[in-house]
C-alpha cells in the first residue's frame, strides 16, 4: 500500500477512535520517587548527602537524585555510572526492603481503587473516577491526599499524574517530579493540546527502532490509547 491509501487508512480509523472516545474516566497514575534510592535514603540517612546508587558495577536499578545530577540513570551499567560520577557509591539492592515499602503504598490506594493496576514495585495506576464522584472531592485533592498519606505511612514520597487517559496519567506523573502532582483537565483540546507538545519518545512502547516513531502512526498511537 503507498502512503497515500496509508494516510486514508489511518483517517477512517481516527474518524473511528473519535467516535468511541471516552474522557469521563478520572485516572491517577502513582510513581514513586527514586523508590530504591529513596527507601535506602530513610533507612540510612547519610545517603541524602551523596550521590549513590542501588546495584553494582555490571547494573544498577537506580539512582538518587544526587547521582542523577551527573547522568547516571537506571538500567545503567554500574561501570558506566562510575565514569560519568567517579564519587558514585553503591548500595546493594534489598528487594525484602523494597516490596514491604511497596505494600504499605498499596494497601493504601487500594482504598482509592480495589483494582488498581501495580507496574513492579514503584508505580500504580488507579481509576478514580468513582471514588470522587461518591466522596464529592476532586481528582487534585485526592492526588495530594495520597502523596501525604504516602509520606506518613512509609516515609517516601511519590508523585502524581492525573488525567481522563490511563497511559497519560503515566506521562503526567513524570511531569512535576519529585512529589508532585500533574493534572491534565478532562476535555478534548486539553489532550490535544498536551499530547501535541510531547516528544515523541514520552509515548510508552517507542524507541529507536518502532515503527511507531514515524509522525504518520503518532496520533493513531495516541487515539488507540485514549479509551
Amino acid at each position: 500500500m503507498n502512503e497515500e491509501g496509508l494516510k486514508r487508512g489511518l483517517d477512517a480509523r481516527l474518524t473511528e477512535l473519535e467516535l468511541e472516545r471516552d474522557l469521563e474516566q478520572v485516572w491517577l497514575h502513582v510513581d514513586m520517587d527514586a523508590f530504591y534510592a529513596s527507601v535506602e535514603e530513610r533507612d540510612e540517612p547519610t545517603l541524602k548527602d551523596v550521590p549513590f546508587a542501588v546495584g553494582g558495577m555490571s547494573m544498577i536499578s537506580t539512582a538518587n537524585y544526587h547521582a542523577r545530577k551527573f547522568g547516571v540513570r537506571s538500567a545503567m551499567p554500574g561501570f558506566i555510572a562510575i565514569k560519568l560520577c567517579p564519587q558514585l557509591r553503591f548500595v546493594s539492592s534489598n528487594f525484602e526492603k523494597y516490596t514491604a515499602a511497596a505494600e504499605i503504598v498499596r494497601a493504601i490506594l487500594r482504598e482509592y481503587d480495589p483494582d488498581l493496576r501495580c507496574i513492579g514495585l514503584d508505580e500504580a495506576t488507579l481509576r478514580i473516577t468513582s471514588y470522587v464522584a461518591e466522596h464529592g472531592v476532586t481528582p487534585l485533592f485526592v492526588a495530594d491526599e495520597i502523596r501525604r498519606r504516602v509520606r506518613e505511612a512509609s516515609g517516601l514520597t511519590c508523585s502524581c499524574g492525573v488525567a481522563p487517559v490511563r497511559f497519560l496519567a503515566k506521562v503526567c506523573s513524570d511531569q512535576n517530579k519529585p512529589n508532585g502532582t500533574c493534572l491534565l483537565p478532562s476535555s478534548r483540546k486539553a489532550v490535544v493540546d498536551f499530547t501535541g507538545s510531547l516528544p515523541v519518545r514520552k509515548i510508552g512502547g517507542i524507541g529507536k527502532v518502532s515503527h511507531y516513531s514515524q509522525p504518520l502512526f503518532l496520533p493513531s498511537l495516541i487515539l488507540k490509547h485514549a479509551k
